[in-house]
């Protein structure tokens, strides 16, 4: 993979990254919880995100997020 590849798909990851420790942090959940999301690049180049160890109970209010949206949709 080229340098570029691997820039790029660092900076689609960067920007994911941020965006669900963005949601985290809008649902009140403290630093501690998402300070482990982190951007990821394969060695093929793709763009991931790593969620790290995250609590049950964090978890539980994602998951209720997420189904308010769907439902609210």
């Amino acid at each position: 993979m080229d340098m570029q590849t691997w820039r790029d798909a660092w900076d689609r990851a960067t920007d994911a990254s941020e965006s669900i420790r963005a949601a985290l942090a809008s649902l009140g959940l403290p630093e501690s919880v998402w300070c482990s999301v982190r951007p990821s690049v394969t060695r093929t180049g793709r763009a991931y995100v790593d969620l790290g160890k995250l609590p049950a109970d964090a978890m539980e209010q994602v998951a209720e997020a997420l189904r308010a949206s769907v439902t609210s949709a």
